[in-house]
């Protein structure tokens, strides 16, 4: 096959990839559904004996590759400014473990939960997980007569 044959086929899908100018940033909701994805991820690998780091390392580096290919590194809740791939491996990551503690947390090494756990409660956003009772006044008891 001649080589002059080849030049153009080798640059069509240069030409058919959108401009990085046109991709936009990553939303909250399609954070949360990456975030959901690498979750499941992780608990389906568990599921069939692979080990959690590596489950979680190929979760997170899933997610972080669609986030650099569909919106340039770009995640509307932390700024304009594209993220490195390694900020997106780390946060990818991170979503990866805190989802699957959600999702499938038998699945998780017990240290690993001690840690999301201490991370949820140290958050300033954090919730308890069961609200705490509020007790109720004593209704005073009916006067007997005898």
């Amino acid at each position: 096959m001649p080589r002059s044959f080849l030049a153009p086929l080798l640059v069509l899908p240069l030409l058919l990839v959108p401009a990085a100018a046109l991709a936009a940033p990553a939303t909250e909701a399609e954070m949360n559904l990456y975030t959901r994805i690498a979750a499941v991820n992780v608990c389906i690998a568990r599921g069939a004996g692979v080990p959690f780091d590596k489950a979680v390392g190929i979760a997170g580096e899933t997610i972080a590759q669609l986030i650099q290919g569909q919106h340039d590194g770009v995640i509307s809740q932390v700024g304009a400014k594209p993220l490195s791939i390694d900020d997106l491996r780390k946060g990818s990551i991170n979503s990866a473990v805190l989802g699957a503690a959600e999702i499938c947390p038998k699945e998780v090494p017990a240290d690993v939960m001690a840690k999301v756990q201490d991370a949820i409660k140290q958050s300033p956003d954090a919730k308890p997980a069961v609200k705490p009772a509020t007790p109720k006044p004593a209704t005073p008891k009916p006067a007997t007569t005898k």
